[in-house]
This record gives C-alpha cells, structure tokens and sequence, in this order.
C-alpha cells in the first residue's frame, strides 16, 4: 500500500506539472491525424489532369526549365508518380508547393495552401508550442519533459488503474462509462475507464515521441537492437532544415537519373528527389511504394549526379536493425505505419488523452480546494474554553 501511495502522488505531481502542455500535444495529434489525406482531398484538382494519349509526358528537365521561367522562388525537391494523369509536384522549401502539367509544363497552381498553412501552424505548436525559432530553444526542453512525464503517467496510470480484486462489479466499474455519475465520480470513472482502452496505444505513440525527443532514448533503441549508432561509426546525419535555401539546385542530367530511378523497381508510387546543388555529387532518390508513412515500403537510391552511376542502394530490408526500428517508430507515432487503421486508432488514443489530462486536472483541483477548505476550516474553528476546576 506504501509502494501505491507514493506512485499516487508521483503521478499526481506529474499529471499537475506537465498537464496544460499534454494537453496542447494531444489536441494537435488530433488536428494532425488525417494531414496528408486532407491536404490530398484539397489539392485533388492540382493533383491530376486530363491524360492525353496523343503526347507523351515531357521529360522531367524539360519541366523544370519551365517552372523556373514562371517562378523566381528557389527550387528545392521534386516528386512524381507513375499514374498517366498524375502532375509533378514541386517544393519551395517547407512554405510552398507548386503542381506543373506533364504534358505541358505549366504550373497548374499551389494547391491547397490554406490547408498547409493550418497544419504547419498547428505542427509548430505540436512540436515548439508555436515558438518562434529564436523561442525553440526554450520550448522544445519543455515539450521533450512532457513527453517523458506523459511516458510515466501511462505506465503509472496502469499500475493505479490495476484492481485489488477481480470481481465482476470492480472490472465492470473501471473498465465502462457509467450513467448518472457527475462530479468526481464521474471524472474517475471517465479517466479510469478512457485510461484501461487507451493505455496500449498511448504506450506506443508517446514512447515514439520520448524517442524522437532525446538522444539518450534514440541511441538506446539503436543499443538494444545490437546496431551502431548512427554518427559513432561515421555515419553523418543530414539535416535538410539546415540547408541553405538560396544555393540553386542543378537540373542538368536529371533525366537520366530519374529513368535509372522509375526502373530500379515496378511498383513504386511516388518518387521524390530534394535537388542536388552543384557541390553535391550524388542525388538521393527515395522511393516508395506505400502511402508514405509506411518505412519497410521505402528505399532509398543514391545515384552519381554526374555519371548515373548507382552509389548505394538501400531498401528497408537492407537496413540495419536499429534503422528498421528508428524509422517505424516515426510513424508508428502518428499511426500511419499501420495505414488508416492505424491513424485513427492513435487519433481516438490522442483524443481520449485529453479527456485524462482534463478529468485528472480536475481531481487535482478538487483535492487542492478541499484541502484549502479543510485548513480553512480548522483554521477558524472556535477554541473550546477549558473547563473551571470548582472550588469548595
């Protein structure tokens, strides 16, 4: 019972401390949980044309060319897909997307940009609560703390949620929502219960996201899985935030690259490219064959940009352990790993953690002002008078 008590009010602590900021992160998961079908359903018009079975598609350069006389922004990744009707898209760094006509090479327009505004806007309070990027580095060690004090509130909230008898009635009670409750009773019962069906795939989204928040965490997924560490081993991380935007990307022999890149599988769905700069020698090539948050459907190929000469070839079978681990876990996070069933199982577990960070505040400041009341109470009581000794 000692051992319960103290889990109680570590838990009680945590879910205080970190509890405002758990709820910002599990309100955007929501916002964010159907992103990349949204944006699609939006931009379903740039998306596609009319497939012309007189022309053949132009060639991937020829189609830069022309982008670049229409727009003096820099730019930066290309992407395409195999379907006859489908238009190139075109990045402008991470603030603008452009689609251009295969068969033409005009730009159709900027699909949707209201709808990427919205959830880059909500992505940056998920990750930096809306901090500017001087203000990261103050806000990203308070989001990464949340994280981790949101990994100890599931496993204690499980072991607290763990019944000392298994009868039906207690089972039935902290397992179901119940009629007629209000008050506490009805904010235990709530977090009780949304806590048991939510526990397991909580378990899993915020141990991705205590992976991605600390290096202490990313290395010792990499230690467990008998793999070495990236940057140990001269493995060199690229930041592609880090690049400069200005430095202008090198379209010459693209064409070339890109045929080597269609036929090194046949059932790839969308290739992409970030651009190669002229003091770049090879072009990386990411190949999927999935919905784009699926990693064992992703390959990576990295070709000379000079000579087409295949460099390495990487698909997700090839990658070590650690690698195969490391990159499930980013999309186990949002659930896409396991395609729409998965996102809206973690959009159902990111919902419900609103409903526990709103009905544990509400226990905590229940037993605060009861408290406050009780001291208050005792406080302000009358002092009895001792009792006269009569004297005869």
């Amino acid at each position: 019972m000692r051992i319960r008590r103290i889990f109680f009010w570590l838990h009680l602590s945590a879910g205080s401390t970190a509890g405002l900021v758990i709820l910002v992160l599990s309100f955007t998961g929501v916002l964010l949980a159907y992103q990349s079908q949204i944006i699609a359903w939006a931009e379903r018009d740039q998306r596609f044309v009319e497939s012309r079975a007189d022309a053949a598609r132009l060639r991937l350069e020829i189609i830069l060319a022309r982008v670049r006389q229409a727009e003096s922004a820099t730019l930066t990744n290309v992407a395409w897909h195999p379907e006859p009707n489908s238009t190139v898209e075109l990045g402008f760094g991470r603030e603008r997307t452009l689609f251009a006509n295969p068969y033409t090479g005009s730009v159709i327009g900027e699909g949707a940009p209201g709808a990427r505004r919205f959830f880059r806007n909500v992505g940056e309070w998920h990750r930096w609560l809306a901090a500017s990027i001087s203000g990261r580095a103050i806000t990203r060690p308070i989001v990464d703390a949340a994280n981790l004090l949101f990994f100890f509130l599931v496993g204690s909230g499980f072991y607290l949620w763990w019944p000392k008898s298994w009868s039906a009635p207690v089972i039935g009670a902290i397992t179901w929502f119940r009629r007629g409750l209000t008050g506490k009773a009805r904010d235990f019962n709530w977090h009780n219960t949304i806590g048991f069906w939510c526990c397991v795939p909580l378990f899993v989204i915020v141990l991705c996201s205590v992976v991605m928040s600390y290096q202490w965490a990313d290395n010792l997924v990499y230690r467990i899985a008998g793999s070495p560490i990236p940057g140990a081993q001269g493995v060199i991380r690229i930041s592609i935030e880090g690049r400069n935007s200005q430095v202008v990307a090198v379209t010459e022999g693209l064409d070339a690259l890109a045929m080597r890149a269609e036929f090194k599988t046949t059932d790839w769905r969308s290739i992409s490219l970030r651009l190669p700069t002229a003091k770049e020698h090879a072009a990386v090539f990411t190949i999927d064959a999935g919905n784009g948050g699926q990693p064992a459907l992703r390959s990576t190929l990295t070709l000379d940009r000079k000579t087409a000469a295949e460099l390495t070839w990487e698909p997700h079978s090839s990658l070590s352990r650690g690698r195969r681990w490391r990159s499930w876990m980013r999309f186990a996070h949002t659930g896409e790993v396991f395609g729409i069933l998965g996102q809206t199982v973690a959009t159902i577990a990111s919902l419900g953690a609103v409903f526990l960070v709103y009905t544990g505040l509400a226990m905590a400041l229940r037993r605060l002002f009861n408290s406050l009341a009780t001291r208050k109470s005792r406080s302000t009581a009358p002092i009895a008078a001792p009792l006269e000794t009569k004297r005869y």
